[in-house]
């Protein structure tokens, strides 16, 4: 199916867009330019995340706005102000001081979306420390890796998650100094072997001088799982604070007066760059909830928190369109003004959906762990072509690429030719090293770009378009197929809610298509069904393309970020190894 683009105009700014003439901007637009958007630590002493997200709102006309408001599972609600933000953060910063955690040393934090999360990381960053988030849907397993790898000085937990998951741990953790417990229901706690996070926070300084820091100090730590091999760590710097603020600026459309509400978890590199940083940064107000995903509970707090600026990821959006229209006639939804998504691609039939049920479509943008922020967006005022990741953003060159039968790389000039995407070192929050793994490292660059092991295309007005990993491309009877453009028809189908489509093994085409369906409510697994979704996917993308089988599935493997891990789905079906599945939804 073609989908017409959704041409923007004038009359459908609200405000504004900061990137209002992308050729304009984009020729002006230099880093260093950026960079002096933020103020820096007083007296040249250096760039410090915490001090551009807190310390420089609080000490001015910011002192009083709202930069955090905390709904909690039941319905509480906590705000913070930045003067409040400050203050906690301070606390933090001088309870690691009195631990002896100095400059460079890991602290870690295994939580859900709870106010001491994002004190623990602002306050980390204030030490020079390195923070480094774990998601509270962790096994024992991958936790265990994750804090050995990095060799973890200190760990911020809840009772109950220590009690579960780390306890038993401890033994095998020889670099595991402190582990702080958050109180389950705020009440202080006395386990052997622990110290109380409340107790140390009442005994704390809320004054505190941040010390030099030298944008290259290492501030980050995000892990991020490869199809083989133990999880890598993806290593960034206080230099990153310049790309998390104006990718904000200008990718989400930040403006002062807006709420904003970044779904992901900070767990997830987004919840960490879009959750805490960005918007922190740019001075404006932030939502979290700290409960799971509910359709109704999300609309509500759309509603009454009035939130202008949304990003969120595909399932979720899917998930949504799965509830259809109705639920979301209930609400009253005239404050949101712009709509983003990022996890894996997002649908043509999912940005449409946006228009029927916001009035607005959502806007995808691409990156990765890896770089940190965002590089590839549907900026506010631009176009869009139902299915591309949008273009570059300022700062940033990407290209498609393949690799030369010398083994070298060349640069893909014409478009709609497929290669893998690229990019031109040089933006701030390029991760910096895989922790402790050199050779990892290198192997992501060549020929003087970052290969991102995502394979595109680039249509001939520069807009760019997700294939598949390079991993997923399924090559079929000489033909080399994406597997989202399979999945993207398959959802097409009124009885389909998630799909994943991977290549499987032939004697005569190498590899076949094979699609695993989750259904919508409503609809049952038949044969019947399963015929009507084979000839449906053919009659649109011919035979070729189109599966030759579909098995279903009550639900498909996914990242806890929302991506459908196909090479799960492949292992399953030919009975490999499954690997590192330490990201699987819970």
């Amino acid at each position: 199916m073609s989908w017409e683009p959704i041409v923007k105009s004038r009359r459908d700014w609200e405000v504004v867009p900061h990137l209002h003439d992308y050729g304009d901007i984009r020729s002006s637009f230099s880093w260093e330019r950026a960079r002096q958007e933020l103020d820096g630590l007083p007296g040249g002493e250096g760039l410090n995340i915490a001090y551009e997200a807190v310390d420089r709102h609080a000490t001015g006309r910011l002192r009083d706005h709202l930069a955090l408001r905390w709904i909690g599972r039941n319905g509480e609600v906590q705000d913070y102000t930045y003067g409040r933000l400050q203050e906690l953060t301070n606390r933090f910063a001088n309870v690691l001081q009195h631990l002896g955690v100095a400059k460079g040393d890991r602290v870690y934090v295994l939580a859900g979306r709870i106010p001491e999360l994002y004190i623990t990381a602002l306050g980390t960053l204030k030490n020079r420390s390195v923070f480094c988030p774990l998601f509270s849907a962790f096994g024992p397993e991958p936790i265990r890796a994750r804090l050995g790898i990095g060799q973890a000085k200190v760990l911020v937990t809840t009772e109950s998650l220590y009690h579960r998951k780390v306890e038993a741990l401890r033994a095998s953790l020889p670099h595991l100094q402190e582990v702080l417990l958050v109180g389950d229901a705020h009440k202080p706690t006395n386990v052997p072997g622990t110290k109380d996070y409340y107790w140390l926070m009442a005994e704390a300084s809320d004054r505190f001088a941040i010390q030099p820091t030298d944008p290259e100090d290492m501030a980050l730590l995000h892990f991020t799982s490869g199809t083989t091999g133990t999880p890598k760590g993806a290593v960034h710097v206080h230099q990153a604070v310049v790309a998390h603020h104006i990718t904000g600026k200008l990718a989400l459309d930040f403006h002062k007066e807006d709420i904003f509400w970044c779904t992901a978890d900070p767990g997830w590199v987004t919840g960490t760059s879009y959750g805490i940083i960005a918007p922190l940064t740019n001075g404006i107000t932030s939502i979290v909830d700290e409960a799971e995903f509910d359709a109704d509970r999300w609309y509500r707090i759309l509603e009454e928190q009035r939130v202008s600026v949304w990003y969120t990821a595909p399932t979720a959006i899917r998930m949504m369109m799965k509830a259809g229209l109705e639920p979301v006639r209930k609400h009253d939804l005239r404050a949101l003004r712009f709509l983003a998504s990022v996890g894996e691609p997002l649908n043509p039939e999912a940005v449409v959906w946006g228009q029927q049920a916001f009035g607005r479509p959502f806007h995808d943008n691409w990156w990765q762990t890896e770089t940190g922020g965002i590089m590839v967006a549907n900026y506010a005022a631009m176009d869009i072509r139902p299915g591309s990741m949008g273009r570059p953003l300022p700062g940033i060159e990407a290209a498609i690429v393949r690799k030369t039968s010398e083994g070298g790389i060349e640069v893909v000039r014409e478009p709609e030719v497929q290669g893998e995407l690229a990019l031109r070192p040089g933006w701030p929050s390029m991760f910096r090293a895989y922790w402790n793994e050199a050779e990892r490292y290198q192997k992501c660059f060549a020929g003087g770009f970052y290969l991102t092991g995502d394979l595109a295309k680039r249509d001939k007005d520069g807009y760019f378009w997700f294939v598949g990993r390079a991993d997923d491309v399924i090559k079929t009877s000489g033909h080399l197929i994406g597997p989202f453009e399979v999945e993207s028809i398959l959802l097409e189908h009124k009885a389909v809610a998630e799909a994943g489509v991977i290549g499987k093994p032939d004697p005569v085409a190498m590899e076949v298509v094979k699609a695993f369906v989750s259904l919508k409510d409503g609809y049952e697994p038949t044969r019947e069904l399963q015929r009507e979704l084979m000839g449906f996917a053919r009659a649109r993308l011919g035979a070729v393309v189109a599966p030759k089988e579909i098995e279903f599935l009550p639900s498909l493997p996914k990242t806890r970020s929302g991506k459908i891990m196909r090479r799960l789905l492949k292992a399953r079906e030919l009975g490999l190894p499954e690997g590192d599945t330490s990201t699987l939804e819970g």
